[in-house]
């Protein structure tokens, strides 16, 4: 029986060491898990710090024969936190990415992490319950009493299963980031082989995959509980309109009357759905207030990543055939541009008052008695001057972005409600920490509240714009997303979306392309 304690202990040790020396490695991404389940940023931020250093003390705890019995009884207590963390989110319809092992592993929190949990707590309390006075034999005893020849059979096989473990992880790794590459290839062997004699060369410049690859199946369910796959959406031989939103997005939330008018105008020729994430209660609120169909639920941003769409709102239309039949269209302007295309005729912008929303079919259809909303004004072009707003700084005091003239800018569009920038937010910190000395300086103009914008502890200048002024004023329909202002003040770049291509901007080191 001592021996197996002593290998239960051992075992307990090893996963809450490997979890709390992962979590160090990425705190950034630790803080956010723990926002996600629900605890308040205010506490989110030291929690996230406290949480690895009380799982590398366990582990170390559990180690030690004279101090094992804590150890056990600490890891007892931290997975039941984790338990009732991970249930309460799952009777809330939310699983957030559980973050359990940092960037070695993470995986949304569902009924595979309650279980594991489960069992690790059930391991934890055997030592518990079997009490302080024997936990085992000591792990030093054990490896004395080891004759040389069995020291060497066990530094072999430890050395086998952590090479075991690493190639499992680092296979992983190249399976998650080839298989986008797949994809692309796929469809040139489809070119080559005649499949698609017509289709125009890839453009390995525009965003998404490219036009003609297969588009990566899905399954996943609706805010009523319904499942729905990309095949059930094709169902009638119909294209799809696939739109990547977020509860928290506020051009998302702002188009949603057009989607609603849009499904009902155009079911007959072509599905459109909305991905979202998030919660069920604030998905089907937006579902009741809109009239809206097709609202389905990613666990994170699964579907959205297999797409490579990194804003929000995104569309990307698939043709009756299961193909990629457009770029990734990011933002309002362009999503309406989309649509246009795929149903061969005008898109109206219309305003529908919630208070209406979804109880008459002409309120959302073209050509309906409704109010036309001002369309979103164009991006300005290279070399235009900027256009100007004033916004608020973290003191609270007025501040116009006309008086950040003489420094080259890449202005980040922003929005904490945005979950791709929440996913992004440790990048952004990564990147001030190690910014290029030529790079321009970064302005993030948030819709967040003046609270929330400061809470993200930035080094770069954080404006407010809770009203979305200067969104509107560069034609950014979504977030993240930049565009670059020179040092006189004139447009020195396209505006881009998406995490990537928002930090390649940021570390250029001129944006003066075009400008006059």
């Amino acid at each position: 029986m001592s021996a197996f304690l002593l290998s239960v202990r051992l075992l307990l040790a090893a996963v809450f060491a490997i979890a709390g020396l992962a979590k160090l490695r990425d705190l950034d991404g630790s803080r956010q898990a723990i926002e996600d389940f629900g605890l308040p940023r205010a506490l989110a931020v030291p929690f996230g710090t406290v949480l690895p250093l009380a799982e590398l003390a366990v582990a170390v705890a559990l180690v030690v024969r004279t101090s094992a019995w804590w150890g056990a009884l600490g890891a007892l207590v931290l997975l039941g936190l984790f338990i009732v963390g991970i249930a309460q989110a799952m009777a809330r319809g939310r699983e957030p990415d559980c973050h359990c092992f940092g960037q070695l592993h993470s995986s949304p929190a569902g009924w595979s992490t309650l279980g594991r949990n489960a069992l690790l707590a059930a391991v934890a309390g055997f030592v518990v319950i079997h009490g302080s006075s024997d936990t085992g034999t000591s792990a030093l005893a054990w490896i004395n009493s080891l004759s040389a020849a069995e020291l060497v059979g066990l530094a072999a096989g430890v050395v086998l299963v952590a090479a075991i473990a690493f190639q499992s992880w680092f296979s992983l790794q190249l399976l998650r980031q080839n298989g986008r590459m797949l994809a692309r290839l796929d469809a040139v062997e489809a070119r080559l082989g005649g499949e698609l004699p017509d289709a125009a060369p890839p453009d390995p410049s525009a965003p998404g995959l490219p036009i003609g690859a297969p588009a990566p199946e899905f399954t996943i369910s609706g805010v009523h509980g319904e499942t729905s796959t990309l095949a059930s959406l094709r169902a009638g031989g119909r294209s799809v309109l696939l739109l990547f939103a977020d509860p928290g997005c506020g051009p998302c939330n702002a188009m949603m009357p057009e989607i609603a008018g849009w499904q009902r105008a155009h079911s007959d020729q072509l599905a459109i759905a909305m991905l979202s994430r998030g919660s069920l209660e604030d998905n089907r609120a937006k579902v009741d207030e809109h009239g809206l169909v097709n609202v389905l639920l990613q666990r994170d941003r699964e579907v959205a990543e297999s797409y490579l769409a990194a804003a929000t709102p995104t569309g990307v239309l698939v043709d009756e055939d299961g193909r990629i039949a457009s770029h990734l269209h990011p933002g309002v302007d362009a999503i309406r541009q989309l649509l246009g295309r795929a149903t061969q005729s005008p898109v109206e912008v219309v305003h529908v008052p919630a208070q209406h929303a979804g109880t008459a079919a002409e309120q959302s259809t073209p050509g309906a008695q409704s109010a036309p909303a001002p369309a979103q004004p164009a991006v300005p072009a290279i070399g235009e001057p900027a256009p100007d707003a004033e916004l608020v700084n973290a003191a609270g005091d007025p501040l116009a972005l006309s008086g950040l003239r003489g420094d080259d800018l890449v202005l980040i569009f922003w929005s904490l409600g945005c979950g791709f920038c929440r996913q992004m937010l440790g990048d952004l910190r990564s990147w001030e920490r190690d910014a290029p000395a030529s790079a321009p300086r970064v302005v993030v103009v948030s819709t967040s509240t003046l609270d929330e914008n400061v809470g993200m502890a930035l080094e770069s200048l954080v404006l407010t714009d809770t009203e979305g002024v200067a969104m509107r004023a560069y034609g950014a329909g979504g977030t993240p997303m930049a565009i670059g202002v020179d040092a006189a003040g004139r447009i020195s770049s396209e505006l881009v979306a998406g995490a990537p291509a928002v930090l390649a901007l940021a570390s250029k080191s001129a944006l003066t392309d075009g400008a006059a």
